[in-house]
């Protein structure tokens, strides 16, 4: 195994590797080492003692995956950090890379149109993506990339501490449950996501109902399961 993918599988293992310096810095090794691994945006897996700003600032730095190269904006989140609801997309598209929040445009208009249906404004829930930053051309995100950004999510739902998830679209739904079952078989039924064993629910993405509108009837029935799981 070459040197630079022996680092790729040890960064999304969460595991920091170090090299011996040969002028060593007048820190001591142990401050030296506890420094990188907080405060490296390549180091995204300990998070657990960040606070939102710190864990913004942690997301717009980092590079430990190839998407930095391409984006125009890193897409952290937006909402009420203290929400009841938290919603999970995929990944961000062409115009939420372009203004840097996630759920634009039509889908996003459709998305805050299925929250209004069950008595939420956009502004009462949190949204976030899987992935933070935009793929080339939409495509789908690669393991490796879920890998490097899921520290991340796992973080904001710690903050967050949602009483419930919408996962929205069958690769949210997958990487979140760690699944490979299709949509079909995920939706209807409550999962449990993280240590919290937070309650989530899975519908379609909105981007998929506006080529698919005779889904939508399905979706509301998603909408109201995840209303009564909310409220319980």
């Amino acid at each position: 195994m070459d040197a630079q993918r022996r680092r790729h599988y040890l960064q999304a293992m969460g595991i920091v590797e170090w090299q011996r310096r040969d002028t060593p810095s007048p820190k001591s090794e142990a401050t030296e080492q506890a420094t990188v691994s907080r405060d490296s945006p390549d180091a995204p897996n300990d998070l657990s003692r960040l606070d939102w700003e710190a864990l913004e600032t942690r997301v717009r730095a980092c590079t430990a995956c190839d998407l930095h190269r391409t984006r125009t904006n890193v897409v952290f989140g937006v909402g009420d950090r203290n929400a009841d609801w938290m919603i999970v997309g995929e990944a961000p598209g062409a115009e939420e890379d372009r203004r840097g929040e996630p759920f634009v445009g039509r889908a996003g208009q459709l998305l805050d149109a299925m929250l209004l249906a069950i008595g939420l404004q956009r502004r009462q829930v949190y949204i976030a993506n899987v992935l933070k930053c935009r793929p080339p051309n939409n495509r789908d995100p690669r393991p490796e990339e879920v890998a490097q950004c899921e520290p991340y999510l796992r973080r904001q739902v710690a903050l967050v501490e949602p009483r419930l998830i919408l996962a929205v679209g069958r690769i949210a739904a997958q990487n979140l449950l760690k699944t490979n079952a299709p949509l079909s078989r995920l939706r209807g039924r409550v999962h449990h996501y993280g240590d919290s064993e937070t309650p989530l629910v899975v519908t379609y993405h909105p981007a998929y109902l506006l080529r698919s509108p005779m889904e939508k009837r399905k979706a509301w029935e998603d909408l109201k399961l995840a209303r009564e799981v909310a409220g319980r």
